[in-house]
């Protein structure tokens, strides 16, 4: 892997705790496999709806 995709691997995984704790979801470090799919659901929705947000800003 090189250092950029370790660098945006890194980046993408802090940003997706940043959300879980905003939406109230314990997501830990490794296996997360007891998580529901209503609660995996709301980390990715909520990490795709800050995503196109920034992105509509910049433009």
């Amino acid at each position: 892997m090189t250092s950029n995709n370790k660098q945006a691997k890194e980046a993408l995984n802090k940003f997706k705790m940043e959300v879980a704790r905003e939406v109230g979801v314990n997501l830990k470090e490794g296996y997360n496999g007891d998580l529901t799919s209503r609660q995996a659901g709301s980390v990715g929705g909520m990490m795709v709806k800050k995503m196109i947000e920034k992105a509509a800003n910049q433009m």
